[in-house]
């Protein structure tokens, strides 16, 4: 029986996280930098900082869409 590397087997169990940089996320929700920096700041959509780089998950931006979809219907 031949066994993975630990590396493979790392990578296996960790799905992969999309982490979106600032400009991609102004696309995302077509606004502009001061807006997105707002958000981050306010705590409303999560990041995370990696040196300098502030970094957003994908999943912390449709929580925050999805929250705000419920906010709106409410």
């Amino acid at each position: 029986m031949t066994s993975l590397p630990p590396a493979a087997l790392h990578t296996e169990a960790v799905p992969a996280l999309d982490l979106l940089t600032v400009p991609q996320v102004m696309a995302r929700l077509q606004l502009g930098r001061s807006a997105v920096y707002d958000l981050l700041r306010t705590g409303q959509l999560a990041s995370i900082t990696l040196g300098r780089a502030r970094r957003i998950p994908a999943h912390a931006l449709t929580d925050f869409v999805h929250a705000r979809l419920e906010q709106e219907a409410a």
